[in-house]
């Protein structure tokens, strides 16, 4: 075999003066013969490319699942008058969803269940492989079922992967879905108390979520009502009910302005009541909670000169009565330059915030009967053991709950489910992951260290390893190099916090490094971070990222020729760059569903997400310092003529999904293997942006990528 050849076929896009000549626009058109044979063809190639590493594949993915407790429940969660749960069996690819009775109301121990065993009282309340039948790709999007009764399950999915989901309502006291069918709904529909009503929202012909719709139950979808429509292209739409279930919450946002929306769930067809108009710039989400001696309040979380954000009480906005003034608003979490305070979760007697310190993030409790009306609020974190940990409220859907579910994790633990009860403190552990295979957490080391970046700013990164596989000197730094693994991200200010991977275990215990950037553009170190990393300061993104690469390499942990880099989506936009920045630093690039061709779509309002993106990387079409400063770093148009010293590149995406085209990495390629560069592309032909369903069939994509990056490690012989 040969390597295909995409054709030029060359069209020109002029915008500012500037014209730029694409050659492999042609690859639009999903439909046409042309490219999917082409694509066919790339398949076939990096399949022939990569057929020396079929039994080490095989090696890895039994690994992953030899780890696995394959037949496995989640932790049941109570909900009204049921204990809900999921598990999963051996051989099947996707989880069941049951639920068993309450039998002691005043009893709030979860039930004990064995993996393998159907519990007294068992209800199947969707099994996901029944449903996944005849499909090759099944996602589950929304999944509610009736508070009170729980005697209606509404769920939705998409078996494509373009994340259509279709809409349906079963009756759970039969089994069988209702006549009720609504298609193209975006994921997180809710259902009124009453169970009469669900709420969903639906998107526009740019993916767009923009519309919230009520349905009744038994009606017909034609008959439905169109609750709000949100014309603004910037904003998102999305529903749900609160947790006390006194109100129907709207919430619209974009990048970087928000507005809530409040309906009273016992009267779904009222009045919709604005919480606080939105201003721009301005983001805020909104939680209702009942203060003692005060009575029912909002409490807001803003960002109104608080960069980190603040937490605020409103009065509940009346009926006819407007919107509420910001000026009214009562500080009770003041802002902390430090602290970055993510959210806000209110239970009948204790608040609870998600925030993030010193890169980390944590857990933090208020006692409401302790307060002093009009003092400022002193929230108690949860303390962790492991100084590079991640903790997070889990599921919570009761409000007079005496307890808070919470999860730990970190690189080398796996992760744990806690309940805490909120009177005491007291921390019962209610399950940590099982790890199969002799697993001991204390064969693993991880650690934090610091970059400096070319401005000066210090950037963490977080390294794992096996213990007896890396030899480190004196200084606790790497003695010999080592293979190494580098991830980053850095983009919507998504944070890469600590957490466990099963299917890591297998290159850490081939004595790979496995390396976290923390670079700017997430936001682990607060919403600063996230702000040096956007708009026109995007550039410090990628500089982070090779500043962490030659400091791995100056401390002794690794070489460019023992280095693979990794990142998906807007982190493959940043493997994109850095091939382009520093193609000598890396043996090898990862790049998964990769935002390469980011100045072609940013350019192009008709095309999935584009408008709502130019919040966070700028307006080209109208702006030209913005058109500028793209075309100085997008991957593809930075691709030179002679790439044949680059790094070997695999990039991997889907035909179907809608967030990052697969033509961007399929014209990438194409560019790149003109130039001269080892690169590889594997697409799938039935998935989306998240990749291929069901869990043995992801096993099997992770085990193919782990292979790879094994094979340019110099690592790929099996036992």
């Amino acid at each position: 075999m040969t390597a295909p050849v995409a054709p030029k076929r060359p069209t020109e896009r002029t915008h500012h003066g500037h014209t730029f000549v694409d050659d492999y626009e042609w690859l639009r058109a999903k439909e046409s013969p042309d490219v999917l044979a082409h694509l066919e063809a790339e398949n076939a190639w990096t399949q022939a490319q990569v057929a020396h590493l079929a039994p080490l594949r095989r090696q890895v993915f039994t690994e992953i699942k030899q780890r696995t407790l394959e037949t496995d429940l989640s932790v049941p969660t109570r909900h009204d008058d049921h204990w809900y749960y999921s598990r999963t069996e051996e051989g099947k690819q996707y989880p069941l969803h049951a639920r068993v009775p309450v039998t002691d109301p005043d009893d709030w121990t979860p039930p004990t269940i064995e993996p393998g065993e159907t519990p007294p009282g068992e209800q199947v309340l969707l099994d996901e492989n029944v449903e996944a039948q005849g499909h090759e790709f099944f996602s589950l999007g929304s999944f509610a079922v009736t508070p009170g009764d729980g005697r209606l399950l509404v769920h939705a999915v998409d078996t494509t992967g373009d994340e259509r989901y279709t809409l349906r309502v079963r009756d759970l006291t039969t089994g069988e879905d209702l006549p009720d069918e609504v298609e193209n709904t975006f994921p997180g529909a809710t259902v009124t108390p009453d169970g009469r009503y669900v709420f969903y929202p639906t998107v526009d012909d740019a993916w767009r979520p923009y519309r919230v719709w009520r349905h009744e139950i038994g009606t017909p979808a034609s008959a439905d009502v169109l609750v709000l429509e949100e014309p603004d292209e910037r904003f998102w739409v999305g529903v749900g009910l609160s947790r006390s279930q006194r109100f129907v919450q709207i919430e619209l946002g974009s990048k970087t302005t928000s507005e809530s929306w409040l309906l009273e769930a016992d009267d779904p067809t009222g009045e919709l009541r604005c919480v606080w108009t939105r201003r721009e710039g301005v983001e805020y989400t909104v939680e209702p909670a009942v203060l003692p001696g005060v009575g029912e309040v909002l409490l807001a979380l803003h960002n109104d000169g608080a960069q980190n954000f603040e937490l605020v009480t409103l009065d509940v906005p009346a009926p006819g009565a407007g919107p509420a003034d910001p000026a009214d608003a009562r500080v009770v979490v003041p802002h902390d330059p430090q602290v970055r305070l993510e959210s806000v979760d209110a239970f009948a007697t204790h608040v609870v915030l998600g925030l993030r310190r010193d890169a980390t993030p944590r857990v933090a409790v208020v006692g409401l009967a302790d307060l002093t009306p009009g003092e400022a609020w002193t929230p108690q974190e949860m303390v962790f053991d492991e100084p590079l940990h991640s903790a997070a409220l889990g599921a919570n859907p009761v409000f007079e709950a005496p307890s808070v579910r919470v999860t730990g994790t970190s690189f080398v633990t796996p992760p744990a489910v806690f309940d805490v009860d909120l009177a005491s403190g007291e921390r019962t552990l209610r399950r940590q992951q099982p790890v199969l295979g002799g697993f001991d957490p204390a064969d693993y080391v991880q650690r934090r260290e610091w970059a400096t970046a070319s401005d000066g700013t210090r950037v963490p990164i977080s390294l794992v390893w096996r213990r007896d596989a890396v030899t480190l000197d004196a200084h606790g730094t790497g003695a010999d190099p080592a293979p190494l693994l580098l991830y980053g991200y850095g983009a919507y200010e998504v944070s890469m916090d600590p957490y466990f991977s099963v299917p890591r275990l297998s290159l850490l215990d081939r004595g790979v490094v496995f390396a976290v950037a923390h670079v700017r553009g997430g936001g682990e170190m607060g919403r600063t971070w996230y702000e040096q990393g956007r708009m026109e300061h995007k550039r410090n993104t990628f500089t982070d990222f090779v500043a962490c690469a030659h400091h791995l390499v100056d401390a002794g942990w690794t070489s460019p020729q023992r280095m693979v880099a990794d990142g998906g989506s807007a982190g493959g936009l940043l493997m994109g760059a850095v091939a382009n920045l520093a193609p000598e630093m890396f043996a090898g690039v990862l790049a998964g569903v990769p935002f390469v061709d980011a100045l072609t779509s940013i350019l192009d309002p008709s095309l999935p997400l584009t408008v709502v993106e130019w919040e966070e990387w700028g307006n080209p079409l109208a702006d030209p310092a913005v058109y500028e400063y793209m075309r100085s770093y997008t991957p593809y148009e930075n691709v030179p003529d002679d790439a044949a010293h680059y790094p070997r590149i695999l990039a991997v995406t889907s035909l179907n999904d809608t967030r990052v085209l697969y033509v961007e990495p399929a014209k990438w390629v194409a560019r790149l293997r003109a130039a001269g560069a080892p690169a590889l592309l594997k697409i799938e032909m039935s998935a989306g942006h998240g990749g291929v369903s069901g869990r043995y069939a992801r096993w099997e994509e992770i085990a193919f990528e782990h292979a790879w990056i094994l094979d340019v490690l110099g690592l790929s012989a099996t036992d």
